[in-house]
């Protein structure tokens, strides 16, 4: 049901949008993260790449991809600068010559402990608890995965708020 309080033309206010303010927050949490990685020379994309092998050790390309929903062409760079910072391999598999698998090297993996502050400073940043905090990831995954759905299905005909009961979202 469509909220008819609200005239139509509101929907189209940039600060009733969803979108802008996940934008907006996205671009303050890259000023905070250029800050913290700072010390530790890596960008917040290469920070990504090393999260997901310090959490999962040695993976194909394409996996690290899937985890981080990088395609390869975006991927590939980023893979290509942290190995010649010395902090990862990339190898072909014997198996399979079409996949490459990454794995950290002792500098990639040492890096690990100096990058264990920076989660805390992240945090700190944001000035919300860690309930909150929880409580937001949770919502942002749940959009995630809603956006995700429609994405693979299609968008259905008529107002998201006919679809839902509730009010018209704004994207």
């Amino acid at each position: 049901m469509t909220d008819t309080t609200v005239p139509e033309e509101e929907f189209l206010r940039l600060d009733r949008h969803i979108c802008f303010s996940l934008n907006a927050a996205s671009r303050a949490f890259g000023s905070v993260y250029r800050l913290a990685l700072k010390d530790l020379g890596l960008t917040y994309p290469q920070y990504l790449v090393m999260l997901v092998l310090w959490e999962h050790g040695e993976l194909p390309v394409k996996r690290i991809g899937a985890l981080l929903r990088l395609d390869t062409g975006t991927l590939s760079p980023l893979l290509k600068r942290l190995e010649a910072a010395g902090l990862l391999r990339r190898e072909r598999l014997a198996s399979d010559e079409r996949s490459v698998a990454v794995r950290l090297t002792s500098e990639g993996a040492a890096l690990r402990t100096r990058a264990l502050r920076v989660p805390r400073t992240i945090a700190a940043a944001t000035g919300l608890g860690l309930d909150e905090v929880e409580d937001l990831r949770a919502h942002l995954d749940r959009l995630t995965a809603a956006l995700d759905r429609v994405a693979a299905e299609g968008l259905a005909d008529g107002p998201a708020g006919d679809r839902t009961g509730e009010r018209e979202p704004s994207s």
